[in-house]
């Protein structure tokens, strides 16, 4: 496939795409921070990961956090991640439904969900006509994720059914993570290019292909993040592109605002909405 290298974008019209931050991209600050980093840094939105701290559950404290910072909520990560298995209950549907829910009171047009784990097994074998009624019953867009296989030292453990790749399953909507791209030793650019008119959303990351998820900064790994957004200005990508990154690394607030400053800027100026 063919990409525009940056230097070529001043040619292109700005991308459509709104720029969006994950709540994770903070931890171990916690669901408030984040809002509050977003708003300070110019963000678009915010993508909330419920379950990662109690707040991020309760909706009543999410709706005043998003007035008091007066930023709105793109998107609401679903509550399925092994850390948030008892999050709004234990029934898989009904987390999906209260997502949904959330999504519609808080103004975010998007549910990122993850396949089911296999041995979720009543759950993974009505999961693909599930999401597409969700879809179509909710107003909502529930975007499937790619994920992973799990490696270890001692083999491979395939943990998610009908399977880490959506590329060959029927859903109508997708979210790329470039991290979990990497650890599935596959390209993020590849992804872009089947998917299509599929692709929703994006979890803008890196990863250098461990065994691990890492969710490194664009560019400090092996996803070719920059030249991804560069496709998407081609594209007139008008989804959403959201910092979904680890920085505890950086390990003070102003360390952390100002690893996430240079990186909207970067992001801004590949889709050419540099300000």
């Amino acid at each position: 496939m063919s990409q525009t290298s940056a230097h070529d974008t001043g040619a292109q019209s700005p991308s459509p795409a709104k720029v969006g931050l994950s709540t994770t991209s903070v931890f171990p600050e916690r669901t408030a921070a984040g809002f509050e980093v977003a708003a300070q840094l110019g963000f678009d939105g915010v993508e909330v990961m419920v379950g990662i701290d109690p707040v991020a559950a309760d909706i009543d404290a999410v709706e005043r956090m998003r007035d008091t910072h007066q930023i709105g909520v793109m998107a609401i990560h679903a509550p399925c991640l092994l850390v948030t298995q008892g999050t709004w209950g234990t029934d898989p549907w009904s987390k999906l439904e209260r997502s949904a829910e959330a999504a519609q009171r808080l103004g975010a047009g998007v549910v990122v969900v993850h396949p089911p784990f296999r041995w979720q097994t009543s759950y993974s074998r009505t999961f693909i006509d599930g999401i597409r009624r969700l879809n179509h019953e909710t107003g909502v867009i529930f975007a499937v994720e790619n994920m992973y296989p799990w490696r270890t030292p001692t083999g491979v453990f395939q943990a998610y059914t009908p399977g880490w790749d959506p590329t060959e399953l029927s859903y109508e909507h997708l979210t790329l993570d470039l991290s979990h791209a990497s650890t599935a030793r596959m390209q993020s650019l590849d992804y872009v290019e089947a998917w299509g008119p599929r692709l929703r959303h994006v979890h803008l990351t890196d990863g250098q292909g461990s065994l691990k998820d890492e969710h490194l900064l664009p560019g400090e790994g092996d996803q070719r993040a920059h030249e991804l957004l560069d496709a998407l200005r081609t594209r007139n990508f008008d989804g959403h592109v959201v910092l979904e990154v680890n920085t505890r690394r950086h390990g003070s607030r102003p360390a952390r605002v100002e690893a996430l400053a240079r990186t909207l800027a970067d992001i801004r100026t590949h889709l050419g909405q540099a300000r």
